[in-house]
């Protein structure tokens, strides 16, 4: 139920700057030419929202606000250069675009503060967060759970060219954790990698920290 619903709120949220233009566009070739960058940038969002595509979802959230703001002001001055002045009955269109898009900024401003929200309980670091072995080494066992204030992902490593431990160790290269924030600039959350070498077998350990860390 609550997949349906993050789905459903996603195209909410990423048709609104369509629905804006809509109301603004007075040519059929701008018209198609700028709704079809907004068409691309909400599957990206909706994707985003969704976990197909791994991206900080509270700072794809507020670009995507801000850049389809520029996109349809861009829309706006193409078609005013090339088609004059617009005449009364689009300005009452453009009041309603107007309500549309601060409609959207209120809507991402919440959406945002429920995804930093979340973040502040824990979260499984991405897979695409697994950095890529190197030549001769190989995962034997994936592992995930959540402990301390953090969650994380735990590889076992294992070899095909018959390394030895010390050379496992060697050729993973990570003599102290790597740390670096999850996000672009709303999700601070560090994401750390490491080698775990208290057991017999090495393991590769991601974790990602909460937002209240």
């Amino acid at each position: 139920m609550g997949v349906v619903v993050l789905f459903v709120v996603g195209v909410f949220v990423a048709a609104l700057p369509l629905l804006a233009w809509a109301c603004l566009a007075r040519t059929r070739a701008i018209g198609f030419g700028v709704g079809a960058v907004l068409l691309a940038g909400a599957g990206l969002l909706v994707a985003v929202q969704n976990e197909w595509v791994a991206a900080p979802r509270p700072d794809v959230h507020a670009l995507y606000t801000a850049v389809t703001l520029l996109v349809v002001l861009f829309g706006v001055a193409l078609e005013r250069q090339q088609e004059g002045r617009p005449d009364t009955a689009w300005g009452h269109r453009r009041n309603t675009a107007v309500g549309i898009l601060i409609l959207q900024s209120s809507v991402t401003l919440v959406t945002s503060l429920f995804f930093l929200g979340l973040s502040g309980e824990g979260e499984t670091p991405p897979a695409s967060a697994v950095p890529d072995l190197p030549p001769g080494l190989t995962v034997t066992a994936r592992s995930t759970g959540c402990g301390s204030g953090s969650c994380y992902r735990v590889l076992d490593i294992g070899t095909t060219t018959h390394l030895t431990r010390t050379q496992i160790i060697a050729a993973l290269d990570r003599p102290t954790p790597t740390c670096h924030p999850n996000g672009w600039f709303l999700d601070r959350r560090p994401l750390c990698t490491e080698v775990d070498t208290q057991f017999p077998t090495v393991r590769l350990v991601i974790s990602l920290g909460s937002s209240l860390d």
